[in-house]
């Protein structure tokens, strides 16, 4: 890839983008009003906008190594904040990948310096599922299994929030978890019983 090749990339997407809608740049300036927020991996090869279908205005993005929501992370917690108390998003989701880097390297052994604490996280969800995870003898499918748990631990972790959990009372926002399916480029709705999980840590976590 040249650099250069971006920017005639771009000028050829303003053309288009004018050609379909003329004003298409004036309404872009008026402002955002996305019903989604998207916590997705940094993955080059996971796009959100376009694996959906939606275009610029329709959804708020934040993307790391493994679609982590780290209580302790200030980027991931101000996006949610932002993006629940300011931009009013009605629907949250997490959502992961197969074949995802972050998750195999979790699941070795290699020092990996200043990923080590990031990763950790994704050890302790391993942790938390080891029974599950240790029956599991293709290594491809553990590999997978763990991808599916560490995004139902992530909108966990989301749902532990005070934000989340106004906004539910509030307006009933609704969290998902997702998979990417790299191999085929589907999006698989885990379909993921908060209400079930949730039931034995809200005594917990649970906010006025």
């Amino acid at each position: 890839m040249k650099i250069e090749e971006v920017f005639k990339n771009n000028k050829r997407w303003i053309a288009e983008k004018l050609n379909t809608s003329p004003s298409f740049f004036d309404e872009m300036g008026k402002g955002q009003n996305p019903e989604m927020l998207y916590i997705g991996c940094s993955d080059s090869r996971v796009t959100a906008e376009e694996v959906m279908g939606l275009g610029p205005g329709e959804v708020f993005v934040h993307r790391n190594i493994a679609n982590m929501v780290i209580s302790i992370d200030l980027n991931v917690m101000s996006v949610v904040e932002y993006a629940i108390e300011h931009l009013k998003v009605n629907h949250v989701v997490v959502c992961g990948h197969y074949g995802c880097g972050g998750v195999k390297a979790a699941m070795q052994s290699a020092d990996l310096g200043v990923l080590n604490p990031w990763l950790r996280n994704i050890r302790d969800v391993y942790r938390i599922h080891k029974k599950e995870l240790d029956v599991i003898a293709d290594e491809e499918k553990k590999y997978e299994r763990l991808v599916e748990l560490n995004v139902q631990e992530q909108c966990v972790n989301l749902i532990k929030t005070a934000a989340v959990q106004k906004a539910y009372r509030d307006r009933n926002l609704q969290v998902y978890g997702w998979v990417f399916d790299i191999h085929t480029g589907k999006l698989v709705d885990l379909k993921i019983d908060f209400e079930h999980i949730l039931q034995n840590i809200m005594e917990i976590y649970h906010l006025d």
